[in-house]
């Protein structure tokens, strides 16, 4: 199995199909993996459930996959810095699933 890729898009070649869930790390905007994030974005994959600490910023995190619609539902511990999420959830268009950290730690 090879384990070094030139680029995101080329390690997420063949694997990505739509509904499926995504775990991303970091914590809040720190640590997350941007270039699987963009890849992920260009690649129009839909229907994505994320599973994470947060839901990023408008422009930053997984900001940009809710702009372009990308998401279905969120699994977060902490979601309050995105108006777009926040928009979305309220308007019943994307459904939120709040989790303990420590249950996302595990």
């Amino acid at each position: 199995m090879k384990k070094v890729y030139n680029s995101a898009a080329e390690a997420l070649d063949g694997l990505l199909f739509d509904d499926m869930t995504i775990a991303a790390g970091g914590f809040g905007l720190c640590g997350i993996p941007e270039n699987l994030i963009q890849a992920l974005k260009d690649a129009g994959t839909k229907g994505l459930t994320i599973v994470g600490n947060n839901a990023g910023v408008d422009d930053f995190g997984m900001g940009p996959l809710l702009k372009t619609r990308q998401v279905k539902k969120v699994i977060a511990s902490y979601v309050g810095e995105n108006k777009e999420f926040e928009r979305q959830v309220l308007a019943g268009e994307l459904e939120l699933e709040l989790t303990p950290q420590g249950t996302l730690a595990n």
